[in-house]
């Protein structure tokens, strides 16, 4: 299963680098300073911990390939008495599809040992006022968990003049028409918009595809409108997580692992959790992270060769 979403093969780490620091001002801040040390996989360094959140694109797989060897990593892991979860910003698929893609890979992940973005944003809507949502999703997914009511964005101008408020789910149904639509839309009446995946782009086999977060600060930074996040970096996702993390586990002994310095390293910073970068696969891609962390000044607690 392919993200669906623009793909922007002519891009690297470099340019996705300087896309999220300059969206820096609305990620969170970092909790704790942090020095980095090199290992080769997780299993060299799973005595120090008893929890794993997993990041998917860039840990689990690629794309539709799973990372080589990863499977039988988690397997490893949980056999030695460790909890392992996934921690996804993956919103624009519902847990079903999510389940039944980690299946297909070889993964065996349980319900409840998934959290992703979509299921943040889910419940953020629990204290929102009941609205008449327009939606950025797929709609070949049909309306499986999403809201009553709602109705998907698509190239129809009266629909984002009636929605009383948006919500990003995902960007594989997403074009710069509708992109211009809705910043149109927002201009005209400012709203609310509520963003299930902040990430920028992700990986897949031939590139990087363009993901909810970039047409979310496009669309703040056109309409001055501060979208309200609930994926990675974003507490809301981290403290659904935390629900699930077995009682009595201290924030030092849980790992967050992933791919993605403004992501996956700040979001697990800021939640209190330890951290660990993936460079060979995903966003880095073999490529050296060092310089990156030095002017970002996000800093893991380990480099990891691979997962």
């Amino acid at each position: 299963m392919s993200t669906g979403s623009e793909v922007i093969s002519d891009q690297g780490a470099a340019w996705a680098f300087r896309e999220y620091e300059s969206v820096r001002h609305r990620l969170p801040a970092l909790r704790r300073q942090a020095e980095f040390v090199r290992a080769d996989t997780l299993d060299a360094i799973a005595d120090r911990f008893d929890v794993f959140l997993l990041d998917a694109f860039g840990v689990l797989n690629i794309g539709e390939t799973a990372i080589p060897g990863v499977v039988d990593r988690v397997n490893g892991l949980r056999a030695r008495g460790k909890q392992v979860m996934v921690v996804t910003n993956a919103a624009g698929y519902p847990s079903s599809v999510l389940h039944a893609r980690y299946e297909r890979l070889g993964y065996s992940f349980a319900t409840e040992d998934v959290v992703s973005s979509r299921m943040a944003l889910l419940r953020g809507l629990e204290t929102h006022p009941e609205l008449k949502w327009g939606m950025a999703a797929q709609p070949k997914f049909g309306r499986e968990e999403l809201p009553d009511g709602a109705d998907f964005l698509e190239d129809d101008a009266a629909a984002y003049a009636g929605a009383e408020g948006f919500l990003m789910f995902g960007a594989s149904a997403w074009s710069e028409p509708r992109q211009a639509l809705l910043e149109q839309a927002l201009k005209d009446s400012p709203r609310q918009v509520l963003v299930g995946n902040p990430d920028l782009v992700a990986p897949v086999e031939n590139g990087l595809s363009r993901e909810p977060g970039h047409y979310a600060h496009r669309l703040a930074n056109a309409t001055g409108i501060e979208p309200v996040f609930f994926g990675k970096p974003f507490p809301a996702i981290f403290d659904m997580a935390r629900e699930r993390i077995r009682p009595g586990v201290p924030d030092e002994r849980v790992l967050m692992v992933g791919d993605t310095l403004h992501t996956d390293i700040l979001g697990g910073n800021a939640a209190g959790f330890r951290t660990a970068l993936i460079a060979g696969y995903g966003f880095f891609d073999g490529e050296d992270p060092a310089a990156a962390i030095a002017e970002s000044g996000i800093i893991p607690d380990f480099i990891l060769d691979r997962p």
